[in-house]
């Protein structure tokens, strides 16, 4: 029987207006917590987050609770463990490697960079989320997945489409809808894109799916660009956004950067501060025990990495931003077989193209009204504004 202590209280909406001072809360008190409005038992101490994710065998990737299938229309890679799971992984690894992260990726988004940065207008008050963060990061996902005819705007609303779709936990119908037509325009989109990369190969994602010499199925291929479409274009946006606010907010770090280019150091701080994809689930498979609370099997457990990012036992003061800090490895992008197949490309875009580049354009560039800057989100987080004077 379990002994899981059991909240009522906690609402999805406190937590996705203000996660953070709840979980230092738990943290302190109870890091392992049925939230009854979640319906999963809560972990916010790194060390039982990392636990959970290294351990797939024992916490199946597999929770029944989602309705990301339902979303998606296929059981996506996200779902899988074990073989299944990387031999997914493994047919789209090849667009991510460092060998065409160098050799042909770098030169791409720092064409894209200089693209979207370009146009900016100097003199003026613009919302980066809307005049830059999402924009450049779906554009940049169109190369990499090998979908460069699919338009900014598609690339954003099919985004956030499955995004609604696979936390509609509530059975929505009208979400469920959404997602459907959504997954309707992508599927007639790839099928022309899967010609093309047929014709004439390329390094694409989709392009070494489908010219493998024992390619997985179509239907399979399709769901993990959905699935890179879902996550690949929040995550570097809202990264960019809060690293910006972080620096914006800090003057001095601010100053550092721009003097000694510490522009990776500015995108983990940032990542750790706010991390982009803040918690994920997990099925357990047997009966075990975490912090000496019994739990069974079928319970189902989410890791909060955006609280493990701020556990007092690694970071002090973890709800600062500080590019100074001692080097601390963090969980921003997950660990174990389904740590985030994108960090270094995010890394690339981010630390070494856009940040370096939008300064050097905008060397006097402010924050007028920090207080403007609303974070939001549960499951993902980041500003929904960043309204900076470009000088």
């Amino acid at each position: 029987m379990s002994n899981v202590p059991v909240d009522d209280r906690i609402t999805i909406a406190e937590l996705t207006a203000d996660p953070y001072s709840i979980y230092r809360k738990l943290r302190a008190e109870t890091p392992v917590l049925r939230i009854n409005s979640i319906n999963r038992i809560m972990l916010t101490k790194a060390a039982d987050t990392k636990h959970v994710k290294d351990n797939w065998e024992l916490f199946s990737s597999d929770d029944p609770l989602t309705p990301m299938k339902r979303a998606f229309l296929a059981h996506t890679l996200m779902r899988k463990d074990g073989e299944a799971h990387k031999r997914e992984r493994n047919a789209m690894a090849p667009a991510f490697s460092p060998r065409n992260i160098k050799g042909c990726w770098n030169e791409i988004y720092t064409q894209v960079a200089k693209d979207y940065v370009g146009r900016l207008p100097r003199g003026e008050t613009v919302d980066l989320f809307s005049g830059l963060a999402a924009p450049y990061a779906a554009r940049c996902l169109t190369y990499l997945l090998g979908i460069p005819e699919a338009s900014d705007a598609d690339m954003m609303r099919w985004s956030q489409t499955l995004i609604d779709g696979a936390g509609n936990f509530g059975n929505v119908p009208e979400l469920f809808e959404r997602s459907d037509a959504a997954n309707a325009e992508m599927d007639a989109l790839f099928d022309t894109c899967v010609a093309r990369v047929k014709a004439d190969p390329d390094q694409s994602a989709l392009s070494v799916m489908v010219n493998a010499d024992d390619p997985i199925e179509r239907s399979q291929i399709y769901s993990n660009v959905k699935i890179a479409i879902g996550g690949g274009i929040n995550e570097p946006r809202d990264a960019l956004l809060t690293i910006l606010y972080g620096l914006f907010t800090n003057p001095d770090q601010l100053d550092a950067c721009k003097a000694d280019a510490l522009w990776d150091a500015a995108f983990e701080e940032g990542v750790r501060w706010v991390a982009p994809i803040q918690a994920s689930s997990r099925l357990v498979m047997q009966d075990t025990e975490i912090r000496g609370h019994a739990i069974a099997k079928g319970e189902v457990v989410m890791t909060v990495q955006a609280s493990a990012c701020h556990d007092e036992d690694l970071y002090d003061r973890p709800e600062e931003y500080n590019i100074f800090r001692p080097k601390t490895p963090h969980q921003a992008f997950g660990n174990g077989p389904h740590f985030c197949q994108g960090t270094h490309i995010a890394r690339r875009m981010l630390a070494q193209i856009v940040l370096p580049m939008l300064f050097d354009r905008f060397p006097n560039m402010t924050l007028p009204d920090p207080a403007q800057v609303k974070f939001w989100g549960f499951g993902f987080r980041g500003p929904l504004s960043l309204p900076v004077t470009l000088n």
